[in-house]
């Protein structure tokens, strides 16, 4: 995907909201934020942990599957906030995008770990391949917190319930077509969280035996962009869609425009995330995006430094993952509810 990568270090906050938010990977909205460095962590740490036996926070790095996505910046922004507010101003953070690329992510990690930096939070752009940086991590006595999808060998677990995020989404198409009808899923990078949302949506359907799933393996790349490139191959390939289910918002937006531009109106989409563009489509009647299950990137964000932060201090939690609840939001209930 294309993608400019970020490296914020410092003053993560002024940069982050110079990035233009729109639910959108890649640079499909025009939404690139610059970067001077993309594998290189800047010394988050003045001092290795093990070094001051004080166990004070003093710096935390975040790498993302995708920057450009705002679920992403929204994380950051967070965990920034969070870090800080735990260990004060002088709390160093960063923020780098790995792009979904494994081997720029365990060059981070490796960047990350000989910073000393104390606490590094994971969004895994392959839950088994990155397990030796993580491991690597450790054994240098760094605290590795997944967030958002899971990762192998990790401290601890902050994440969406994706499988009754799938579940919560399908079950809303099953019901709305009365169990009877044609549906495609429009698929993304295969990290766990994605997997998740596909299997629980699998499951939801697999109780309405007349309903059909056309093509569940497109690759939308979590993106706008990639919506609507797989919506317009799959409504050239299929003439008869009752409905849609997106792995993420972005996706989804993708796909109304592909529904948009070849002027169909015979099908709904449903999503996940509750991003602030899928809102909108909901919020509008005339529209075809019918629901999201919406997630709580800044509360995942912060949890994830928090759960760190404690086992810096000797508390691991009870429950190495930690699952975070979704709801629907739906055209009956947008007027009440509201995104990130």
């Amino acid at each position: 995907m294309n993608v400019k990568k970020i490296a914020i270090a410092a003053s993560l906050l002024g940069i982050l909201s110079g990035t233009v938010i729109s639910c959108s990977n890649g640079s499909q909205n025009g939404n690139t934020a610059t970067n001077t460095d993309t594998n290189t962590a800047t010394n988050t740490s003045a001092e290795s942990k093990t070094g001051t036996g004080d166990g004070k926070l003093r710096s935390v790095a975040f790498t993302a599957g995708d920057l450009s996505n705002p679920f992403f910046v929204l994380m950051g922004q967070e965990i920034d906030a969070t870090a800080k507010k735990i260990g004060g101003n002088d709390v160093k953070v960063s923020v780098v995008s790995s792009a979904y690329d494994l081997n720029q992510q365990a060059n981070q990690i490796e960047n990350f770990t000989a910073a000393n930096t104390d606490i590094i939070i994971l969004n895994a752009a392959d839950k088994n391949g990155i397990k030796p940086a993580v491991e690597k991590a450790k054994q240098a006595g760094r605290i590795v917190i997944a967030v958002d999808t899971g990762a192998e060998g990790v401290d601890a677990t902050v994440t969406t319930n994706n499988v009754q995020a799938g579940e919560v989404a399908c079950k809303y198409i099953g019901d709305r077509l009365k169990g009877k009808g044609n549906v495609v899923i429009v698929n993304g990078p295969a990290v766990e969280s994605v997997v998740q949302r596909v299997s629980g949506c699998e499951k939801a359907l697999s109780k309405y035996p007349e309903i059909k799933i056309l093509s569940k393996d497109q690759n939308a790349e979590g993106s706008r962009d990639g919506g609507l490139r797989v919506m317009t191959d799959l409504l050239t390939t299929f003439p008869k869609i009752d409905a849609v289910f997106a792995i993420n918002d972005p996706s989804g937006v993708g796909a109304e425009l592909a529904a948009i531009q070849a002027q169909r109106k015979d099908f709904f989409i449903v999503g996940v995330d509750g991003a602030p563009e899928a809102i909108k489509a909901i919020a509008n009647k005339d529209g075809i995006y019918a629901a999201t299950a919406t997630q709580n990137p800044r509360g995942m964000a912060a949890k994830a430094v928090e759960v760190g932060n404690d086992i810096l201090h000797g508390k691991k939690p009870s429950n190495s993952t930690i699952l975070i609840p979704v709801k629907l939001i739906t055209k009956d209930n947008v007027s009440t509810e509201k995104s990130w």
